[in-house]
């Protein structure tokens, strides 16, 4: 009955896919209009050509997400949303188009050149009329891969809101939930496989045209241009913002359930529309988001912003806390740091519970004793913040059989469930601690700073509409951590609908 459940509606899938393909659409024709030309220039001009592929070979060599949270600070091109994740997609794409269009020109022999210079014709008719036919089996193999490459690529779209079928993906990573990740999988696994057969045959047909054929060319180019332009008003149409106030989160349930609460308090108890920006990945993606108003508003965590972004040393203290965040936030970022949801989230040692009875252990002062012989698992973020790793395991002493394994937070989970790792860091509202039988170690030195959430918002925003602080703060002190846990619990394993869940939540209390 799960397995049914956490299937999304069949409209949801072919959105998303449309979404997908029309990232690699607009990315692969915007290449390879600039990747053809790039590949004949510098067959005309050898000595650009190191430098040309040294930029493009660089380029691959950058972790996609990193270049898509990159891309997130850069003026015009960057920002959230489906741009700057076409930009992405352009930069990966242009080495093989380049590449194989240079190659395939310079293979050609110089004798079939000169022939054409004998006959008169002039090196733009040699080559349109004598290198690009010859070269076009090879050029069209290098956009063939860049299309495959593309289709693989834009799944990590999801983490800036760019869309697509990585939406499934990070949504089934952060609930532990395989039908989910298959259903973003699966589609992007046959578009590729489509891409391929399809640029494959298209390859074969065009090699084959002779020239007495040269009007199907022609009708070939007028289609292609056709094209381009229909998927640039598509494209076009699709990146105007749905809404006046743009709402992110981060990557996983229980900011999707906090992000979806935010937008709809504001659409029923105002003439606002919300356009949701949600699964942008981590904490830098938001707050980066947030402070050049790609995004109005998310709701971060106190201790997080402290310890984080300001990169100040933990404390414990929650209300010294929360005034230096929004002091700061004010004066450096000009963002409004709004009163807290009324939980706190912090950072959780888990371990699973069994090994807890087994061993006797309740505290991380407790477990310090065992984990010699263990294996830990850690996000990217905990690893690097100063309130995460470094200093957990100075301050308990924490030493472990091996360096920690990285991994995202829903995959932290499984792997502890299954005896892949022995020890995650969590977080304490996730509804997966108790579906997994796993068991939540006291932070008996009080390590941790406190983690209250807190709504975000650019104070642009605030300004430009003023209704809209009172509309937030309505929220302010509602929800206990319990709570958040059990909403977490009824979207994680009970697969219910994160609207729905969190519709009966306001409406219970009375906020609708």
């Amino acid at each position: 009955m799960t397995f049914l459940l956490s299937i999304p509606d069949p409209s949801i899938i072919l959105l998303r896919t449309g979404e997908h393909i029309t990232l690699v659409l607009t990315a692969m024709i915007v290449a390879t209009g600039l990747g053809i030309p790039l590949g004949i220039i510098m067959s005309r001009y050898p000595k650009l050509a190191n430098p040309i592929l040294l930029v493009t070979n660089a380029v691959q060599t950058i972790p996609s997400l990193a270049l898509f949270g990159f891309l997130i600070t850069v003026p015009f091109l960057g920002g959230i949303g489906k741009r700057p994740a076409i930009i992405a997609l352009i930069l990966y794409a242009l080495l093989p188009i380049i590449k194989n269009t240079y190659i395939g020109i310079t293979q050609i022999k110089k004798g079939i050149k000169e022939a054409g210079q004998s006959l008169g014709l002039t090196p733009l008719k040699i080559l349109f009329l004598i290198e690009l036919p010859l070269a076009l089996k090879v050029i069209l193999g290098g956009v063939r891969i860049a299309a495959v490459i593309c289709v693989g690529i834009a799944t990590i779209a999801a983490a800036i809101g760019g869309g697509g079928l990585g939406v499934f993906i990070f949504r089934g990573l952060s609930t532990v939930d395989n039908t989910m990740i298959l259903v973003g999988a699966i589609p992007s696994a046959i578009i590729a496989l489509l891409v391929d057969w399809g640029l494959g045959w298209l390859e074969k047909d065009l090699t084959q045209i002779e020239v007495e054929n040269r009007k199907n060319t022609k009708k070939l180019i007028a289609f292609f241009l056709l094209l381009v332009s229909l998927l640039f008003i598509v494209f076009s149409f699709l990146n105007q913002s749905q809404g006046q106030i743009i709402i992110g989160s981060k990557n996983f349930t229980e900011q999707l359930i906090l992000g979806e609460m935010i937008a709809q308090q504001i659409e029923n108890n105002s003439n606002f529309t919300v356009d949701r920006r949600f699964n942008l990945g981590g904490t830098f993606i938001c707050h980066e988001a947030v402070k050049a108003q790609k995004i109005d508003g998310y709701v971060e965590y106190t201790g997080t912003a402290f310890t984080a972004i300001l990169e100040r040393k933990p404390v414990s203290d929650p209300n010294l806390v929360y005034k230096e965040v929004k002091q700061v936030y004010d004066d450096e970022f000009n963002l409004e740091v709004m009163p807290s949801l009324g939980f706190e989230n912090t950072y959780a040692i888990l371990i699973r519970g069994e090994d807890a009875k087994q061993y006797n252990i309740e505290t991380i002062s407790d477990v310090a004793g065992y984990t010699t012989k263990w294996t830990a698992g850690f996000s990217y973020e905990f690893l690097a913040r100063e309130d995460g790793y470094p200093g957990l395991s100075q301050t308990y002493n924490l030493q472990f059989a091996q360096q920690p394994q990285t991994m995202e937070l829903g995959l932290m989970y499984r792997a502890l469930a299954e005896k892949q790792v022995d020890l995650v860091a969590g977080n304490s509202t996730d509804g997966l601690i108790s579906v997994l039988n796993l068991y939540m170690l006291e932070d008996n030195k009080n390590y941790f700073p406190p983690y209250e959430a807190i709504p975000v918002f650019n104070q642009n925003t605030l300004q430009e509409n003023p209704n809209l602080s009172t509309i937030v703060k309505e929220l302010s002190g509602q929800i206990s951590s319990e709570e958040m846990q059990h909403l977490n619990y009824l979207v994680d394993h009970e697969k219910q609908s994160i609207t729905e869940v969190v519709k009966d939540f306001l409406s219970n209390k009375n906020l609708i």
